[in-house]
Order: C-alpha cells, then sequence, then structure tokens
C-alpha cells in the first residue's frame, strides 16, 4: 500500500488541484481520495499528486545517438533508406542498443512519464528490443512497428497502382504480433492500394493506426504530385489513422478536415523548431475538435522530456492565441495526461479518481522555486524540472523514486 496525506491532488478529468487529506493505493488501485477544498495558490510546500504523463510520439530506437541529427535537414537526416537515423540504427549492436534504449525509459520515469506511443523501425526485431526494454523498466510502450526496408520501388510509388507482396503481407502480420499498430513514416512511403491492404490487415487484428503527416510542404506536395491528393486527405480516406502525427503546416482546410474527423493530433513542437521547420499551429487547432497530444519525437533531436515540451507548447500557444488568458495551463496539461483517454481508453484513463488505475506523479512543491505558487497547474506547465519528482508510479508498481522521499508504504 502506498499512503500520502495532507497533499494536493489534480483530481478528475479537468485536473482541478484540491487540497487531500489523504490517497491511498491498494494494489494497482487508488482505493481513496480524501479531497478537501478546491486551491490553486498555495503558501508553503506540499507534496503535489497528478496523473501519469502519457508521450504521444517518441522514436526510442534513436536512443543509440542523441543529438545525431544536429545541423542535419528533416531530408538528411531521417528519411528512408539513407538518412543518418537509419544508417545510424543499422550499425547498432543488439545488447548495446537495448542497454541505450532501456536507459531512456528510465529516463522517462525519471521525468514523470509512464507511458508512451513509439513509432519504432527495424520491423518485428525492432518492435522486439523495444519491448523487452519496456518490460525490464515497467514504462508502458505502445509500439507501433514498421517495415524494415520500404517494399515499393520509387518507380511504383510513383505509379502509385501497386500492392502488396506475400513477402511484405507476412513482414506486416510478424510486425503487428509484436507491436501494438503500424506507422509507416509518410503516406508517400506507399501507393493508394498498399495503404489500404495496410488498414485491412491492422482492423483485422485490431491494431492501432498512425502516420507522419504535413510536417513539411513536402509531404502534401509530393502526395498532390503523385496522387492529385494530399497527404492528410489521403490518410483519412484510405487509412482511417488512430494518430495523425505534425500538422506543422496544416492550413485552415486541413484543420478544418482534423475537426470534422475529430482525429487525434499529436504535435511536437521542439522538434519541428529544432529542425527550422515552422511552427505547429496550436492556437487553431485548440480551437477545433480534434484531440490534442504532445510528443518530443526522435532523440536524435530531443530528450524524452515531457516538461519541457509543455512549457515550450503553453508559451507558444500563448503567442499565437495573441492573448493572456488564453490557453489555460489545464489544456496543455490534458495533452499528456487525460487526452490520452480517447486514443488508448480501455484501462488507460490519464487523470485520477477513486477506482481508477494508480498511475500517478508525486511532486516536490516543498522546493523553493515551487512552494509558494500562486497557480499550481501554471507552475506544473512551466516551472517544474525533473528533479523535482519524488515519485513516478504506475498501476501501483514504483517506477522511479527520488532516494530521499519515503510515501507510508
Amino acid at each position: 500500500m502506498l499512503e500520502f496525506s495532507n497533499c494536493i491532488v489534480l483530481h478528475g478529468r479537468d485536473l482541478e488541484p484540491h487540497y487531500c487529506h489523504r490517497f491511498v493505493v491498494q494494489g494497482d488501485t487508488i482505493a481513496a481520495i480524501d479531497l478537501g477544498e478546491p486551491c490553486q495558490a498555495i503558501s508553503r510546500g506540499y507534496v503535489v499528486l497528478m496523473p501519469g504523463m502519457y508521450n504521444s510520439h517518441t522514436h526510442m530506437g534513436d536512443a543509440c545517438a542523441p543529438d545525431g541529427a544536429t545541423g542535419l535537414t528533416l531530408e538528411e537526416g531521417f528519411f528512408r533508406p539513407n538518412g543518418y537515423k537509419y544508417r545510424k540504427l543499422a550499425q547498432q549492436p543488439e545488447a548495446e542498443h537495448l542497454t541505450q534504449i532501456t536507459n531512456h525509459l528510465h529516463y522517462m520515469a525519471r521525468t514523470g512519464t509512464i507511458g508512451h506511443i513509439d513509432f519504432r523501425e527495424q520491423g518485428a526485431y525492432g518492435a522486439q528490443l523495444l519491448r523487452r526494454a519496456s518490460e525490464a523498466t515497467g514504462v508502458r510502450s505502445i509500439i507501433l512497428g514498421q517495415f524494415n526496408q520500404l517494399p515499393l520501388t520509387e518507380s511504383e510509388l510513383q505509379q502509385n497502382v501497386a500492392t502488396l507482396s506475400t513477402e511484405a503481407i507476412a513482414e506486416l502480420t510478424e510486425v503487428l504480433a509484436i507491436a501494438d499498430g503500424f506507422s509507416e513514416s509518410t503516406m508517400n512511403d506507399l501507393t493508394d492500394a498498399a495503404w489500404k491492404e495496410i488498414y485491412q490487415v491492422t482492423s483485422r487484428h485490431h491494431k492501432l493506426r498512425a502516420i507522419h503527416c504535413l510536417e513539411n510542404e513536402g509531404y502534401r506536395e509530393v502526395s498532390l504530385a503523385i496522387t492529385g491528393r494530399g497527404d492528410l486527405e489521403r490518410a483519412l480516406e484510405l487509412y482511417h489513422p488512430h494518430l495523425v502525427i505534425h500538422a506543422t503546416v496544416a492550413n485552415r482546410e486541413d484543420i478544418q478536415l482534423l475537426s470534422q474527423n475529430r482525429v487525434n493530433v499529436v504535435l511536437n513542437p521542439r522538434a519541428n523548431a529544432n529542425l527550422g521547420l515552422p511552427l505547429p499551429p496550436v492556437a487553431p487547432l485548440m480551437q477545433s475538435q480534434a484531440n490534442l497530444l504532445l510528443g518530443t519525437d526522435n532523440g536524435l533531436l530531443n530528450s524524452p522530456n515531457l516538461f519541457a515540451e509543455l512549457d515550450f507548447t503553453y508559451k507558444l500557444a500563448k503567442s499565437q492565441f495573441g492573448d493572456a488568458k488564453q490557453p489555460a495551463p489545464q489544456t496543455i496539461l490534458k495533452m499528456v495526461t487525460s487526452n490520452i483517454r480517447a486514443v488508448l481508453d480501455g484501462d488507460t484513463y490519464g487523470y485520477l479518481e477513486t477506482g481508477l488505475p494508480a498511475d500517478f506523479v508525486a511532486l516536490n512543491f516543498h522546493q523553493p522555486h515551487l512552494r509558494s505558487s500562486q497557480h499550481i497547474p501554471a507552475s506544473i506547465v512551466t516551472r517544474v524540472t525533473p528533479e523535482d519528482v519524488l515519485l513516478t508510479v504506475r498501476q501501483g508498481k514504483v517506477l522511479w523514486q527520488a532516494s530521499d522521499f519515503s510515501p507510508i508504504a
């Protein structure tokens, strides 16, 4: 059993802070939350409990080369088959690569993240490697695999009629036996017919689908030149993704399409900025019916630290709104907590209530820079650092605990 007394809890879907007399965990479940009055400001230190965070776009295979893409363009660093990323992955010894991925998952737990959605390269082998690291750390890895090598030639892609070979379908099935879903890099990596086949196979196996869309104008332009339709339009028509990643250059029509279809959109502002790309239209997307999430993207560009992503996104959104009142800090914080419910459902909630899974993070608001916070959610979004994390718990299991912190156990 874990028990906290005289703490503050961000409670419910709306993450409203309340004083809390007792917060009790039994097994993998929140057994009791004895709430007091709501609070926004505090005058002395408290332990603050918030939901465990989900990072909705990572590439943990890239743990092998932190900041290796510095100074490289999107195409030079990340495009198949000869981008730096794919050349580097091919060089990694298995045991060393597993250690690197495991270390980065430990770091995610250290920074309050209990789960992530990973876009894992290297086919079935890559998916299995991440699965092993996830099991070793307790951090939940929702793995979206891809083909080890692109299954279609450039000529076949230009003609846009080829279907997947028997061998490619067999590889896809092998990947899905290990992974939780599928995501090739862009819609331009496969033909329309191939995307329809992948939709059918993933639907039959009840697997997730995701795709990178509109990361730069090239995605749209290439798709238009070959098929007469933009990459987002093709994705929604042929592939029906559960997640659309980036939307960095989404225009008014794209946002309307995302809104009409209530698409789950994962934003990655720090990664986009690091590549010299436009910053995503966070404010217009927040005014739509799309469900927004956050990801840290490639380890070749960013650390998987969601506190850094929250701070950057919050200030970016305020700048785009041109309004000091918008958005509320909780709106940004939901992108790594309760908004995940629309994607993963089942036993994944992203918020704290009695009877739900014990997925939470304890933050040290006794720290001098936090103890007099006048707006607790704003302080979490803009001031909390990894050093302020005392405890990270997923389904009652401690993934990280500061050496000088001991809740009642």
